[in-house]
């Protein structure tokens, strides 16, 4: 089997994996600062708490739905390093407006400081947006055939640590070190960004279309007709729609259902991304270099259970004194604390093992001149269907439904999944 750790050998794996490890990471340590201080220290009404984590998600992925097609284009077009190096210069004004932002709010000038840190997630969105279909595509431009899958399996579990350290530090630190720290990991990957190999076309130059309406329906109706690549998408897509609900009301689950302080719910979101981390990696061990869906059905399925276990484990948990929150040493003292965290993390490994394979169909499927803008269709669709996600928690938070019954949702959605990459099975392997 092919050792995917020995890419991190290479000055053509490196570089990337480097870049977009901290990029991931600079992104969730500051908008999971951002929900955190506006969760603990400025709402205090889970209706508005879970709103504000709805929309400030829907910021992040509006980018997604209205410029992939554009960026796919883009990074089919011109040299993927070049656009790197131009994505990561902007990362770098972006943090420094959105950490003036989490400080105006700290002083005081919340209205301000909130709707400034809301801009900085949608210049992110956008920062992603770009960067996105370039961590991937370049993958098939720079590995061999065999690497791919292993190679796709490290950018995943990257990614995941990265969300997993930068939440642990946004519980942890405060939020002036928080705005100082985002600047210079964004220098640092500026850095990194500058020495990923060149990765020029492949094919012919494009016509590039700027209308974000027609050039996204055009490059998604070029892109889904491939059958796998539709269920692939298909799958990748409501998986993420599974996530955004997961996102908007897990912060509000820790708060208002565990009674759990900011520094807990780093650590339930940095045990869910270890577990995401994990899968992505034995995904790549059990197929042994092969792309293939064979497990992603079970593993969806898996997924449901411990959803739904974790709704009850929720329900039954024994809340602190009123007005008291616990604390991390609390909360794994706490006789329910070690199940819940068990189960958090075994949604996770399971998760990571449905979604790994799907995204290296993405990437093998077409020839390597048309992956970007496969990659951004895939984020096209996947926007989209976190934007219903975002919706549907609103519409569902107002109508008076829990969080513990939300879950109870996010189950029945994993049935779908596993219907779809069963189908995606059948239709490739």
């Amino acid at each position: 089997m092919f050792n995917a750790l020995g890419l991190l050998k290479e000055r053509r794996f490196l570089p990337l994996f480097v870049t977009q490890f901290l990029g991931a990471f600079n992104d969730n340590l500051f908008k999971t600062a951002m929900v955190l201080f506006a969760t603990y220290a400025v709402f205090n009404d889970p209706k508005m708490e879970q709103h504000f984590n709805a929309l400030s998600s829907a910021l992040a992925i509006l980018p997604f739905f209205l410029l992939s097609a554009l960026a796919g284009q883009l990074a089919d077009t011109y040299d993927k390093s070049r656009i790197i190096r131009l994505v990561k210069t902007a990362e770098i004004f972006i943090m420094v407006f959105g950490s003036a932002g989490l400080l105006a709010a700290k002083a005081g000038y919340v209205n301000l400081g909130l709707g400034m840190m809301l801009g900085a997630v949608l210049m992110l969105g956008t920062h992603s947006t770009f960067f996105g279909p370039i961590k991937y595509a370049i993958l098939p431009q720079h590995l061999k055939d065999d690497e791919v899958l292993g190679g796709t399996g490290l950018v995943e579990a990257a990614t995941y640590l990265s969300i997993l350290l930068g939440t642990i530090l946004a519980g942890f630190i405060s939020v002036e070190a928080a705005a100082a720290l985002v600047i210079v990991v964004a220098l640092v990957g500026w850095f990194t960004g500058r020495m990923v190999p060149p990765a020029p076309r492949l094919g012919a130059k494009l016509s590039i279309n700027y209308n974000p309406f027609t050039a996204s329906w055009h490059l998604v109706a070029a892109t889904m007709h491939v059958r796998r690549l539709f269920l692939a998408i298909l799958a990748i897509s409501f998986f993420w729609m599974i996530g955004m609900v997961l996102i908007a009301i897990f912060p509000v689950l820790v708060k208002n259902v565990l009674t759990a302080d900011e520094r807990v719910a780093s650590l339930a979101i940095a045990i869910f991304s270890v577990g995401v981390a994990i899968g992505s990696v034995v995904i790549n061990a059990l197929l042994r270099g092969n792309i293939s869906a064979r497990y992603s059905p079970a593993a969806v399925l898996l997924m449901a259970v411990f959803v739904v276990a974790f709704s009850f484990e929720a329900r039954m948990f024994q809340p602190a004194p009123a007005g008291q929150f616990y604390g991390i040493a609390d909360f794994v003292l706490h006789p329910q604390g070690a199940l819940i965290a068990a189960t958090l993390f075994a949604i996770a490994v399971s998760g990571g093992v449905f979604v790994v394979p799907l995204y290296a169909f993405l990437t093998t499927t077409v020839t390597k001149d048309q992956t970007a803008r496969t990659v951004a269709a895939n984020n096209v669709v996947n926007a989209g269907a976190m934007t219903v996600g975002a919706v549907m928690v609103v519409i569902i938070t107002d109508l008076g439904v829990t969080p513990q019954d939300m879950l109870l949702l996010v189950a029945a959605m994993c049935l779908f999944s596993a219907w779809l990459a069963q189908k995606l099975h059948r239709a490739c392997d």
